[in-house]
């Protein structure tokens, strides 16, 4: 039992994969699990707002009152939301320690880079990240706490997205957010198959155009909520 949870060191099992590169990427796979899956769910629940205020705001107070009594009121969408959060800080932990550690293997820079290999998507991954986070804390602030200014009212989702997105400012945010939300979920797709080792020219293709399908789905449907707005078509 001891050798299999210790290491020869002395330190945990589990703690010494994590310091390696491949447990690293494990982390990074296991979280983007979660996070592309959470973003597909939430974009689709999301859709409900085309269906008026009373469909919108039903999900709403479905989602506020999952566990109820057993749990608090939003006690289960608290503990979500936690879970999720700590996917995200793990998850950028693991890729900026990721990137520290290939730097330190190369510390001279390369002189020209190959376009042809470091897509657009590939090298915005880092500034692009964080455009992402401040988006995520943002949105919390914005749609779930009501502290950015607008004419929130609690439970009323349909109302909530109007108000908010009625600010040119804020609604563009939203936009420029996920055009990079969709960049860094095509990259970190296409890398997630091939950390998990579904790297066979076989299926190299199918892969990539997986991860462009997924990223252009949830940015047009992410996007088109504060166009809507802006536009009129949702008032």
């Amino acid at each position: 039992m001891e050798t299999a949870t210790v290491s020869r060191n002395g330190t945990p099992w589990v703690l010494a994969f994590y310091r390696s590169a491949l447990g690293k990427k494990a982390v990074m796979a296991a979280t983007g699990i979660m996070l592309f899956g959470f973003v597909f769910v939430h974009m689709v629940g999301n859709l409900k707002l085309y269906l008026g205020a009373d469909a919108i705001n039903h999900y709403g107070r479905f989602l506020r009152e999952i566990g109820y009594p057993l749990l608090p009121h939003e006690g289960a969408l608290w503990i979500a939301r936690v879970v999720l959060l700590g996917a995200v800080a793990l998850h950028i932990t693991s890729a900026i320690q990721v990137w520290l550690m290939a730097k330190e293997s190369r510390p001279e820079a390369y002189t020209r880079k190959d376009v042809a290999i470091a897509t657009y998507a590939s090298r915005t991954m880092r500034w692009g990240g964080l455009i992402v986070l401040a988006f995520i804390l943002f949105h919390l602030a914005d749609l779930t706490l009501g502290r950015t200014g607008n004419a929130f009212v609690e439970g009323d989702v349909y109302a909530n997205v109007i108000s908010s997105f009625s600010r040119p400012p804020v609604a563009i945010f939203y936009i420029i957010a996920n055009l990079m939300l969709g960049l860094h979920l095509y990259h970190g797709l296409w890398s997630m198959f091939q950390s998990l080792g579904w790297n066979n020219p076989r299926f190299n293709s199918w892969r990539n155009e997986f991860a462009a399908a997924f990223a252009v789905v949830i940015t047009i449907g992410n996007i088109s909520f504060p166009i809507s707005v802006m536009l009129g078509l949702v008032k």
